[in-house]
């Protein structure tokens, strides 16, 4: 398991709809059981309500649900990627306030 921090770029998708939606894309090189970290602050967002995880087994054709875990502290979303293969891009739709 590699700790990545905040190597996903993070975009939000749904403001002002009483939740925020953030979309965060990962490279190619995330593992299964990586971790990753998104600043929920930077939305103005200090918890989640939910996430929807997704890997593309070929990039850009085939993506299968994923299985993160996930953790909150002091506004920072730890995402542990899990339920996947090494070396896949990962996108999570995270539902925050």
């Amino acid at each position: 398991m590699t700790a990545l921090g905040d190597v996903t770029t993070n975009k939000e998708i749904a403001p002002n709809l009483g939740v925020k939606m953030i979309q965060a894309v990962t490279d190619a090189t995330v593992d299964d059981g990586d971790t990753i970290t998104v600043d929920l602050d930077k939305f103005g967002c200090t918890n989640i309500h939910g996430i929807l995880g997704f890997e593309e087994t070929t990039t850009g054709q085939v993506v299968v649900t994923a299985e993160p875990t996930t953790a909150v502290s002091a506004s920072v979303l730890t995402i542990t990627v899990g339920g996947s293969n090494d070396n896949n891009v990962r996108t999570f739709i995270i539902f925050a306030y």
